[in-house]
């Protein structure tokens, strides 16, 4: 599946594909922007407006 994309996916497959990327892939949120080119921002946003936050601890949206 194309992570180009994953910004204008319907929100909760975003959840899933960015939680199995920080689980899998890589160890920080930042790491996971840089490699595949998203905005932090709107990534943030996206999950901010479905209720979720970015837990550094656990590594993945909560």
């Amino acid at each position: 599946m194309e992570i180009n994309n994953l910004l204008n996916m319907d929100g909760n497959i975003v959840l899933g594909i960015v939680n199995e990327r920080l689980r899998l892939e890589c160890s920080t949120v930042e790491e996971l922007v840089s490699r595949y080119e998203l905005d932090f921002n709107e990534l943030n946003q996206k999950m901010e407006d479905l209720g979720y936050h970015y837990d550094p601890i656990n590594n993945q949206f909560k």
